[in-house]
């Protein structure tokens, strides 16, 4: 993932309620349970860097975070190592292009 030093982001009070991500938290931990987890996980693939790891070695991470709207579901849940979860933090892929587009940018016109 690539992360910029400017990297911030305005999190909308609905998104981020206790309640709410007590709720989505639970999902989380339920769905953790299911075969379809459980298959995913075996694999030993991080869903971001693409190398292999043991199944317990993978974390479950949220595509879009729970604090930017993101809910517990198959479509927004994939297998992580720990690196790249740490790394990830609230951004999400349309983050990572963005961020990629900009540095291309920047080296293309010799900006830094």
């Amino acid at each position: 993932m690539t992360k910029g030093p400017k990297s911030f982001h305005i999190l909308d009070s609905a998104h981020t309620d206790p309640a709410r991500l007590k709720r989505e938290r639970e999902k989380a931990r339920e769905l953790k349970q299911t075969n379809w987890w459980r298959t995913l996980v075996s694999k030993g693939i991080c869903h971001y860097c693409g190398k292999k790891f043991k199944a317990a070695e993978l974390t479950m991470d949220h595509v879009t975070p729970l604090a930017r709207g993101g809910t517990s579901t198959k479509g927004n849940v994939v297998p992580a190592c720990r690196a790249c979860n740490a790394t990830k933090k609230l951004d999400t892929p349309v983050d990572d292009l963005f961020a990629q587009l900009e540095a291309e940018r920047k080296a293309k016109s010799g900006d830094e």
